[in-house]
């Protein structure tokens, strides 16, 4: 999953104070449009625990429909089996088979998920490993370097699943040969950044 960032925090402990509970979906749907790819709906869960989810079916799919690519919360989720059948990826920290009194606090503020601050339209990458924020100044050097990070990292991996005897030596002499290739690989890129 790779898309910029729609920021939102959400409750349901407590009921809405007056407003019309899906009224600001409408505000959420209009920031989409405004970003310049496709969206990550990202949610801080503002209740501690989570009461209720945060997204189940009919949410995923309203996203979806408005061209969002996953989505990301602190709180909880519903209707895993369901979500999993439209391909959208969701990031959850637990599931909650209710929906409470859930409610958007506030759309388009920075939100903290997973100890990660996120602002609306921040590049996001999330994949079975997590999901990590991408500064846009190297974004395009990021995905071309990615390769290479993988190759570099390919010189300690080979070693160690070899059928090869191993010493102590070589594998050292691999982590620093490993190390001098994502150094000169971060130099690059910070370079690019500070260029840009």
């Amino acid at each position: 999953m790779v898309g910029y960032a729609s920021t939102a925090t959400f409750r349901s402990a407590q009921l809405s104070r007056g407003a019309d509970v899906y009224g600001t979906l409408e505000t959420q749907l209009k920031q989409l449009e405004e970003l310049p790819g496709p969206a990550v709906i990202v949610f801080q869960d503002l209740d501690d625990p989570a009461v209720g989810a945060t997204f189940g079916e009919i949410m995923c799919s309203v996203y979806q429909a408005f061209g969002s690519v996953g989505l990301i919360t602190s709180g909880g989720g519903r209707d895993l089996a369901q979500v999993r059948r439209l391909g959208y990826p969701v990031f959850t920290g637990s599931t909650i088979c209710s929906h409470a009194c859930s409610h958007l606090v506030d759309v388009g503020r920075p939100v903290r998920v997973g100890g990660l601050v996120v602002h609306a339209g921040d590049l996001l990458h999330g994949d079975a490993d997590g999901v990590t924020s991408i500064p846009l100044e190297i974004a395009a050097e990021v995905a071309d370097a990615a390769d290479e990070y993988i190759a570099a990292e390919r010189i300690l991996i080979d070693y160690a699943q070899s059928d090869a005897p191993k010493s102590i030596d070589e594998l050292m002499a691999r982590r620093r040969a490993m190390g001098d290739a994502i150094g000169a690989l971060r130099r690059r890129v910070s370079r690019a950044a500070a260029a840009g």
